[in-house]
């Protein structure tokens, strides 16, 4: 599903060059539980944006489910984000003038389902993450956990096939941590690919292949 060959990325900060990926050859296959893990600066972050196609590589090849979505445009890339790939991110990134249910629901917008549809699949999906009584709230008015599952039911309405997770437990306590992960681990047994960033240790061994990277190469890959 995902493969990556030779992929390189470089920032540049003043008149130095700074290596965040550097030659990094991966791939991840459909169904997939990893976890991406490493030191601050380590390149997993940078990784994870290249996977999502939020950032281009510098050098390399990227294919996504054997297309080549290297050297796509700017358009097409945001098109296959929105039909393969779903993001969670540690700051919920939620639009906090718009309800759950509206924040839910901006994707099926842009994507341009019709309003009878989406009315359908946004009270399926409230449902499915126990949000139906929270539906009309704002985010300032909902808790961490049920912020992070709005987040999450946003980012899985489109049905991806992956789902990148950066530091998705960071701004959680461990309980409430420990229900937003067994509710990413719900729906990779259901098929999705899941691939996690994060500093956390235990988060990071629930996955059953274990990356570790240092100085923008992967270090170890373990199963």
């Amino acid at each position: 599903m995902i493969q990556l060959s030779d992929i390189s990325r470089i920032f540049h900060m003043g008149d130095q060059a700074v290596r965040a990926l550097d030659h990094i050859d991966l791939t991840i296959d459909s169904g997939e539980y990893v976890s991406i893990m490493g030191p601050s600066g380590s390149g997993k972050s940078t990784l994870l944006n290249v996977i999502g196609l939020l950032d281009r590589p510098d050098s390399g090849q990227y294919l996504l489910d054997g297309r080549d979505v290297t050297a796509l445009t700017e358009t097409e890339q945001a098109q296959v984000r929105r039909e393969k790939i779903g993001f969670v991110f540690q700051s919920f990134h939620l639009i906090p003038r718009l309800t759950a249910a509206e924040n839910i629901e901006l994707p099926l917008i842009l994507t341009g389902f019709p309003p009878a549809e989406r009315k359908a699949r946004i009270a399926e999906t409230l449902q499915a993450f126990n949000l139906t009584d929270r539906a009309q709230h704002r985010p300032a008015e909902l808790s961490g956990g049920q912020r992070q599952r709005v987040a999450i039911a946003r980012a899985t309405i489109l049905h991806p096939t992956a789902l990148l997770a950066d530091e998705p437990t960071g701004n959680l306590d461990h309980r409430i941590g420990s229900e937003v992960v067994a509710l990413l681990e719900t729906l990779n047994q259901a098929g999705t690919t899941l691939i996690v960033v994060t500093h956390d240790r235990e988060l990071g061994s629930r996955a059953r292949r274990h990356i570790a990277m240092r100085d923008g190469r992967i270090e170890a890959d373990e199963r």
